[in-house]
């Protein structure tokens, strides 16, 4: 590629890409909200959104990729995908930060006030406000998940992950595709042993410890934290086959890899964002 066709500014046609991406978000609220309310027949829209999204998503980046193996993206432009990502991940730290605030404000603030006043003393006398808490109206016992073995081991295996990529990323800076692609690859199996560890704990709350999402706050709160969460590791698992994908098909030099280290920013937050959670979660 000429210098000059590298320092020019690509500017890409109108695409409909969003515009889609939007209308499958749309579809799969509809069902979900039809479904958590009783209709069965909210699942059907659920999955077909969830197709839809995957397969948009697919062409979409699959034509990014074509556009920059074609030599489309200048310094100019890999710059901007750069601080996109910078972007796109400050917004998910305001979605965590929200959730563990959210967390917090029920544990130590709603929780602990409906144990004082006269709505206590008439509507829920019993009710202690001792946390983990299902709520004053919710019947039935429940354990509430311990930090020791799964999450831990799962912690380790995450920060792991972490050092794993980052060994890569020094890998791919001095030229070392060997140990690139080892590096990668083991990033993916860490990834995937953590989804496989979150998945037997989570068996093991809904059957063992009586501790489902409809448990009341405490039950609530440690799905959505810890779920999201595992659903941003699924992500990035596949953001990193991805990437070992192009690595072998020799898309990154040492010179031009936004699209690599856009993927090794996105582990690091999954890994970072998951030992608040571990701790603000399993330990406090």
């Amino acid at each position: 590629m000429s210098e000059s066709r590298r320092s020019r500014y690509f500017d890409p046609l109108p695409a409909l890409w969003p515009i889609l991406i939007a209308s499958a978000l749309l579809l799969m609220a509809f069902g979900a909200v039809a479904w958590l309310n009783g209709a069965s027949a909210g699942r059907f829209p659920v999955a077909l959104g969830l197709a839809a999204l995957g397969g948009i998503l697919f062409r979409w980046f699959a034509a990014l990729i074509r556009e920059g193996r074609s030599g489309l993206y200048s310094d100019q432009v890999e710059g901007s995908i750069r601080g996109g990502m910078a972007w796109f991940i400050g917004s998910e730290v305001v979605v965590f930060a929200t959730l563990i605030a959210a967390l917090f404000y029920e544990r130590f603030i709603a929780v602990p006030g409906l144990t004082s006043g006269d709505t206590h003393r008439l509507l829920w006398p019993a009710f202690t406000g001792r946390w983990p808490a299902s709520g004053p109206l919710i019947e039935g016992s429940f354990v509430a998940m311990k930090p020791w073995e799964i999450p831990t081991l799962n912690t380790a295996v995450l920060l792991s992950s972490g050092v794993a990529i980052t060994f890569a990323n020094i890998a791919l800076n001095r030229g070392h595709r060997g140990r690139l692609i080892v590096l990668v690859l083991t990033t993916i199996l860490l990834g995937m042993l953590f989804l496989r560890m979150q998945a037997s704990e989570y068996y093991h709350a809904y059957t063992v410890l009586n501790l489902t999402l409809a448990t009341g706050v405490y039950g609530a709160t440690f799905f959505v934290l810890t779920g999201l969460h595992g659903l941003h590791v699924a992500i990035g698992t596949v953001f990193m086959i991805v990437m070992l994908a192009r690595i072998l098909r020799g898309d990154f030099t040492v010179v031009h890899h936004s699209g690599f280290q856009a993927a090794t920013w996105y582990w690091h937050f999954v890994g970072v964002v998951w030992l608040i959670v571990f701790i603000v979660v399993y330990c406090i």
